[in-house]
């Protein structure tokens, strides 16, 4: 499990909270395993928590309190440590992508966000909310353009697209935004050593992913986890046998894919057609 180790307690808030945490467990006595016993989930979690690498949850923060005889105090640190610029389901995998060392990712209609044009990006947030503001729905590209800069950091992650041919065939945003589009997945796949994308083909089938969109997150010294969204919502796994079950299937799908030489042909072809009609 993460070793305890000295936070600066105001460097954020989710170091703040660790601090506190640590202090609170440390003045009752307990050991992280001791306490996650208590707590009915594992020291590792616990020290993840403390070591400020996990954003805190509610439930949990809650259960914390009612354990360390706190209050409410770590229920009002967890509201403020969750503050953060992307939709509230999405924020913790967003928070685990930057700790990441591999990322595995599937979609069956979309590029993955990472990877999208901010025309691109500006066409899907208008459909998901075509009756707000202008200002908002550029809000939401501007923050989805700035996580891209995941992919120029010195500790960016290995990742791993399988993307379903159907998402090189919906003409999001009208044929030249994705014809763009197709063309900047091509061009970033062939340029970052650390990307690598896979096509499944129309001809694969049936696939257990087919349902939507699937991102296997891998750490260096923390357990997988898996992140599944839907429209307007998303849920994040952690459950040793759900996440086990999820990579079975993520490697399910490597397998059917095209080869990566393959994919960048057909991405690039894809990419032709709509620039040419």
């Amino acid at each position: 499990m993460p070793l305890p180790k000295d936070l600066d307690p105001y460097a954020n808030p989710r170091a703040f909270y660790g601090a506190e945490l640590r202090r609170l467990r440390e003045a009752a006595g307990l050991s992280q395993n001791e306490l996650g016993e208590r707590a009915f989930c594992s020291g590792t979690y616990i020290g993840l928590f403390e070591a400020a690498e996990r954003r805190p949850q509610e439930e949990i923060s809650r259960a914390l309190d009612g354990l360390l005889g706190s209050g409410e105090h770590l229920q009002r640190l967890c509201r403020l440590a969750r503050t953060s610029k992307v939709a509230g389901y999405f924020a913790d995998a967003a928070e685990l992508q930057l700790q990441a060392s591999f990322i595995g990712s599937f979609t069956a209609m979309l590029v993955m966000g990472l990877l999208q044009t901010e025309s691109y990006a500006r066409a899907l947030t208008r459909s998901a909310h075509p009756f707000a503001a202008q200002d908002v729905v550029e809000g939401h590209v501007r923050t989805r353009m700035e996580r891209t800069a995941l992919l120029d950091s010195p500790t960016a992650p290995v990742l791993w697209l399988v993307v379903h041919e159907a998402a090189l065939l919906v003409p999001v945003g009208g044929n030249a935004v994705m014809g763009e589009q197709l063309n900047h997945l091509a061009e970033q796949t062939a340029s970052r050593p650390g990307l690598i994308t896979q096509v499944l083909p129309l001809s694969a089938g049936a696939h257990p992913l087919l349902h939507g969109s699937m991102t296997l997150m891998q750490f260096t010294a923390a357990p997988s986890v898996v992140y599944t969204e839907s429209a307007y919502s998303g849920q994040l796994i952690e459950e040793p046998a759900l996440v086990a079950q999820h990579s079975s299937a993520y490697d399910l799908a490597r397998a059917a894919a095209l080869s990566p030489e393959a994919s960048l042909d057909r991405i690039a072809s894809a990419a032709k057609e709509f620039l040419t009609r």
